[in-house]
């Protein structure tokens, strides 16, 4: 959910409606998106907006709290009209419907340094995109460690794409990775330009962004490294895909266990245990590939309660 697109109390009144429908199941992702959009579309202030964010997930936000404790006595505080157009009427009100549950988990989308830190502060879990085990401790880790409450739990994708070459696999994820670091934002501005970049790619990362933006996208995706794929993705022949499991898998052993859950447990209900079931499907789907070598793809979910696989 983009959090420029609501305020917090319409996100409050709209999570606590889903989780009466959904029978206390959401999981209440948020993000902020970039300046193109904030501003272009949204019409709201980047400057906003990033303030916005605390007040969407911040355990003491009082709107929020309807969505993050599911609080009926929430209050509608958190945003201030210009003097010049109060009336001065405004007051506390509280959520007509009842809340099902105190608390809602509530994931930060983040990628940057400063959002990262932010969803290790004040957020359940954390959405990164384009989520790199090889470097997560190079590039992530200054963010996360000083996390007040231990790390959280980590909704990162595993993509997975087998058949029996490699080229074939990287090649389908080209265009989707030269969309985002070419085309997802402007120019400087870009922030899954600036994570590749960060990854160590910066001439291909520059390379991307001026083809896309120059209208040659097939160009852009071809300008795509192998290197870069196999960053962030599972792809090749089944064997080879079973080699490079074990660094997904040491990227979930970094989920510290949660002091308050039963013995080598994790916080919430994701960390490692949800972790090697993902990884088990993964690796179950790719062992089918020797019999149908057929293109396949499958994402699994590394954290809290999501999907551990799918294929489509």
């Amino acid at each position: 959910m983009q959090m420029p697109a609501r305020t917090p109390a319409t996100t409050a009144m709209t999570v606590a409606t889903l989780d009466q429908l959904s029978g206390g199941r959401v999981l209440l992702g948020l993000g902020t998106s970039g300046p193109q959009v904030v501003e272009g579309w949204h019409g709201s202030p980047v400057g906003q907006a990033a303030r916005r964010g605390r007040a969407s997930t911040s355990r003491s936000s009082a709107p929020h709290s309807a969505a993050r404790r599911s609080s009926t006595t929430a209050r509608t505080t958190t945003s201030r009209t210009p003097a010049t157009d109060a009336t001065g009427l405004g007051k506390p009100l509280k959520l007509i419907l009842q809340p099902l549950r105190r608390e809602v988990p509530i994931y930060l989308a983040a990628i940057g340094p400063k959002n990262v830190a932010l969803a290790v502060e004040i957020a359940d879990g954390w959405l990164p995109i384009f989520f790199s085990p090889y470097r997560f401790r190079e590039i992530h880790g200054p963010s996360l460690e000083n996390a007040p409450r231990g790390l959280p739990d980590r909704a990162a994708r595993a993509r997975c794409s087998w058949t029996t070459t490699s080229r074939r696999c990287r090649d389908m994820m080209k265009p989707m990775l030269a969309l985002y670091i070419g085309g997802m934002g402007a120019r400087g501005k870009n922030f899954y330009n600036s994570l590749a970049q960060r990854y160590g790619f910066e001439e291909a990362a520059a390379k991307i962004q001026e083809l896309y933006l120059s209208g040659m996208k097939g160009e852009a995706a071809m300008a795509v490294p192998d290197e870069l794929v196999d960053e962030i993705a599972l792809v090749g022949p089944k064997e080879r895909i079973a080699e490079r499991l074990e660094a997904w898998r040491e990227a979930g052993r970094l989920v510290p266990p949660d002091p308050d859950a039963p013995e080598g447990g994790a916080r919430g209900d994701g960390g490692a245990a949800a972790v090697k079931e993902a990884l088990r499907g993964c690796a179950r789907l790719a062992g089918r590939a020797g019999r149908a070598p057929r293109r396949r793809r499958v994402e699994g979910g590394l954290g809290g309660r999501l999907p551990t696989a799918a294929s489509s």
